[in-house]
């Protein structure tokens, strides 16, 4: 049976959640603070974390990076509906997707459904080419606009030879634009490349992304990478 921790200190909320899952098959624990979270889900195997980010004890980041230290189980994020900065944080520091409180209880179980089914895809993509190819040999491929390189297989980033440091998901949505070079590309399909196949959260999170790529590269180097197509989205162009 798949069992799932939710992290969450409002007794209703936890206790209708919990309801909920349990009557969709779900094996469910409970706790209402960070540092019994971190406990619960460092000592025991669970298939999913439901983790609210305002915690006592602990909030739900620095939960989530002591999670991250140890063990790749999927977890969820309940946020502030205009929290932003904790989406992406929340991103960024490795988790699998967010819901904004207050939810629909339909949409929290799709999410669930679609974090089980990703991580399930991902562990059997390793065995099922072990059994049919033996392992590729080690290759590096690097995309160019200008003066900026992005080794896909190295994750690097450098600007005239000088590396720029990016968080995953900023390397992503750099990706996503440099492989896709004079196309302009929607909030939509740069969140589907850079967040996930289903990724369906707010795409405003790009624009988020965007800001900060242009801090560490257009600002910093002095030069116009990323162009914005009002009313559709973003693109790089060559030359």
């Amino acid at each position: 049976m798949t069992k799932i921790l939710v992290v969450e200190d409002e007794a209703k909320i936890a206790r209708f959640v919990e309801l909920e899952l349990t009557h969709e098959g779900y094996e469910v624990d409970k706790v209402d603070n960070g540092r019994d979270a971190v406990d619960a889900a460092l000592s025991q195997d669970y298939d999913l974390v439901l983790l609210d980010v305002l915690l006592p004890q602990l909030n739900g980041m620095e939960v989530l990076r002591r999670i991250r230290r140890e063990k790749d189980v999927p977890v969820i994020l309940l946020t502030a509906r205009d929290a932003v900065m904790d989406k992406v944080a929340g991103l960024d520091a490795g988790a699998d997707d967010y819901v904004t409180k207050p939810f629909a209880i339909e949409e929290l179980l799709a999410r669930i459904r679609v974090a089980l089914k990703r991580r399930e895809s991902m562990a059997a993509e390793p065995t099922a080419q072990a059994a049919t190819e033996p392992a590729p040999a080690p290759s590096t491929r690097v995309l160019r606009a200008g003066d900026v390189a992005l080794d896909v297989d190295r994750y690097e980033v450098t600007v005239s030879g000088e590396p720029v440091e990016l968080t995953n998901r900023e390397f992503e949505v750099l990706h996503a634009l440099m492989e896709n070079l004079n196309i302009v590309m929607t909030r939509d399909r740069l969140a589907s490349l850079a967040l996930g196949y289903d990724f369906v959260g707010e795409t405003n999170i790009i624009d988020v992304y965007i800001r900060h790529l242009r801090s560490k590269i257009d600002d910093r180097f002095g030069i116009k990478l990323i162009t914005t197509v009002r009313g559709v989205g973003y693109v790089i162009r060559e030359g």
